[in-house]
């Protein structure tokens, strides 16, 4: 099994805190989804932004986060705002 690190976008903070909410692999983030593992994020580390959530996707997609689609980007900041009603 892959570890998170591999994956584009996760440096070691972010796999420990992935860890923590029970995403221990890129399999396991990629079955979630980024809106799902943000959300588990965002419950135990209220300050995780927007970026952290850009970050996910890109680890998904396998791209840097800034390389994401700008309406992909769109979708997501709609996501975050809506987690912070």
């Amino acid at each position: 099994m892959a570890e998170l690190k591999s994956m584009a976008n996760i440096g070691d903070e972010m796999a420990k805190k992935l860890a923590s909410v029970g995403i221990d692999s890129p399999e396991k983030l990629a079955r979630l989804g980024a809106k799902q593992a943000f959300f588990r994020l965002k419950e135990a580390y209220p300050q995780v932004c927007l970026v952290h959530l850009y970050a996910l996707e890109g680890a998904i997609q396998d791209v840097e986060f800034n390389h994401l689609s700008e309406e992909k980007k769109k979708e997501l900041k709609e996501f975050s705002d809506f987690l912070k009603k």
